[in-house]
């Protein structure tokens, strides 16, 4: 994959993130999405699981914003984004392990209904609440699970990895 295909395909990774559409990435995007994890599984933000969601979103924004934010807005750009995240991630995996296991760990622990963990069905449902289209969110959810029907928090992080940037073409 040559330069330019590869900073298109982390730019389309740029949406995912800009949960608002306001053409950059900042603190609310990252409630929005926890607010919507929450909502679809039907889990009070007030309640432990709740709070952890929100506690992890916010140490991921915090993660984000201290590689990305160059300029210390308190947003970070596609272009900061381009140039900086994608970069760092893909150059340092264990960084972005560090800043994205809160809040997958907490979102999968949300979408755990029956504690066995978590399954295509709700990464089917978490997918396609972060913005994934309907029949690629089933399509990667079944992809990741496991024999017994279940996808470890660690495979999902790993997939995670990979589509934002550690491994441009996942």
């Amino acid at each position: 994959m040559d330069s330019a295909e590869y900073e298109r395909k982390i730019a389309s990774r740029f949406a995912t993130f800009d949960q608002d559409g306001s053409g950059y990435i900042d603190r609310e995007d990252f409630s929005t999405a926890a607010r919507a994890v929450l909502a679809e599984f039907g889990v009070a933000a007030r309640s432990d699981r709740g709070q952890a969601v929100f506690a992890g979103a916010e140490a991921f924004w915090q993660g984000m914003a201290g590689i990305a934010d160059v300029d210390g807005d308190q947003r970070v750009s596609r272009e900061e984004f381009v140039t900086g995240a994608a970069k760092r991630l893909r150059d340092n995996p264990e960084r972005f392990a560090e800043i994205a296991r809160p809040f997958l760990a907490a979102v999968v622990a949300v979408a755990d209904e029956d504690g066995t963990g978590a399954t295509p069905a709700t990464a089917t449902r978490v997918l396609r609440v972060l913005g994934t289209a309907p029949e690629l969110a089933a399509q990667v959810a079944a992809a990741l699970a496991d024999r017994d029907g279940h996808i470890s928090e660690d495979v999902i992080l790993r997939a995670f990895a990979s589509y934002c940037g550690v491994d441009p073409d996942a």
